[in-house]
């Protein structure tokens, strides 16, 4: 196979790394890409949200596959110009991927497929932000309604920065709050058949112990050791399939990744947030797990083919990322600053590099070309060794000014050991 993936991202780097495994995949190809993917794939410098730029580069390289991994194409359009020039694509189309480009809607879909969430008030005018925060009460949970990179959400005991939150967004959801502990779950879907990946947990504030302010996530883990028994068949027959079958009733079949964010509470499972696109970084722990060859499945369920009886194959043990980020992340982080270790990180047994957001400046020199720049990733046979095998390779890693969390997988490794 010949597989274009779109983006540029420690979430693509994953994604082509898993495709360069699958032995069925002959040829790789990404747009943009970024100095880590381009050592996997060729690199093409288009806009990966312009429908035209996306559309001319496929009938150049004629894939069998578009995979798109950021969200903003698909909410652009991109899975729909590419399908209707007759490139198999996962991912879904515009309007499917609402369920991610509109919190409101996702609510939408959620009351009509009868699938358990957290009791939500969609708000335009700042009184009724301000009767939604009443009837709520803290801790106060405030969404953009839009895309936001992950970032669009607050969560506080303060009243006025949830009521100024909701007033730079303009449209918000403001929820009531879930406690218990969150869980990722991704199901790939060909518009009628759903399959789940193995559950990941995510860290999005930007310090240790969860403290400052959300993030597009700071490190992920899989497996889930705390995990209650038959999570996932729960979440696949009371979450995933429903929400399949009310787009696919609406006339707007769900191709691609689907990521159900989910509150363990202690009434139950609660939706938080689907997204339309593989989650970052929780894709780069449980990708790397996943035995069964990535090209096939995702040709699968862009072309109607995935088996209702189709089991995966994981490989055993675990694995944990952590994310380096620049100085300054999530507000305002520094670019350009050289980045090097890399090579020494990747030497440290059982771990390796997922670029993030690098780019090479004018003199060759790999920098930091985003907010967060690298994903060390970290397997072994528990959670424990993979734990201590990703931060022994974090301390290889120099970047002035940077910073990571220091607690991914902490709590876990310390209610495994009793």
């Amino acid at each position: 196979m010949r597989i274009l993936v779109l983006g540029s991202g420690g979430r693509e780097h994953a994604i082509v790394r898993a495709l360069h495994l699958d032995p069925a995949v002959a040829d790789l190809h990404a747009a943009p890409g970024n100095p880590g993917i381009r050592e996997l794939a060729e690199g093409h410098a288009i806009d990966p949200a312009d429908p035209a730029a996306v559309t001319a580069l496929a009938a150049r390289l004629r894939p069998d596959l578009v995979v798109v991994g950021p969200e903003a194409p698909l909410v652009a359009g991109v899975a729909d110009a590419l399908r209707a020039s007759g490139v198999p694509v996962f991912g879904p189309d515009r309007e499917a991927a609402r369920i991610e480009g509109s919190k409101a809607f996702a609510k939408e879909v959620m009351a009509a497929a009868g699938v358990p969430t957290a009791k939500a008030r969609v708000c335009t005018a700042p009184e009724e932000v301000e009767a939604a925060l009443t009837e709520f009460g803290p801790p106060y949970v405030v969404k953009n309604d839009g895309l936001a990179a992950g970032k669009g959400v607050v969560v506080t005991e303060d009243r006025g920065l949830a009521v100024r939150h909701a007033r730079s967004c303009g449209r918000v959801v403001i929820e009531e709050y879930l406690d218990g502990p969150e869980a990722s779950l991704f199901a790939l879907c060909d518009g009628t058949t759903a399959v789940p990946l193995m559950p990941a947990q995510d860290f999005k504030r930007a310090y240790d112990g969860d403290e400052g302010p959300n993030t597009g996530g700071m490190g992920a883990y899989t497996p889930l050791p705390w995990a209650p028994e038959g999570l996932v068949d729960e979440v696949m027959s009371t979450v995933v399939r429903p929400t399949v079958t009310e787009l696919r009733r609406r006339g707007t079949p769900y191709v691609g990744v689907l990521y159900a964010g989910l509150a363990l509470t202690s009434a139950g499972v609660r939706v938080v947030e689907f997204n339309a696109r593989f989650g970052d970084p929780e894709t780069q722990v449980v990708l790397d797990r996943l035995a069964t060859p990535l090209g096939g499945l995702l040709h699968a369920c862009a072309t109607g083919g995935l088996a209702p009886e189709q089991r995966l194959e994981w490989r055993p043990g675990a694995a944990v990322t952590v994310v380096v980020a620049a100085e300054g992340y999530p507000a305002s982080p520094v670019k350009g600053d050289p980045v090097t270790g890399l090579e020494e990180a990747a030497a440290v047994e059982g771990a390796y590099v997922l670029h993030a957001g690098t780019a090479v400046n004018e003199d060759g020199v790999l920098v930091s070309g985003g907010g967060r720049v690298v994903n060390v990733v970290g397997t072994g046979p528990d959670l424990a060794v993979a734990r201590r095998t990703a931060y022994a390779a974090v301390e290889k890693i120099r970047l002035r000014g940077s910073h990571h969390r220091g607690d991914i997988a902490r709590a876990a490794v310390e209610r495994a050991r009793g």
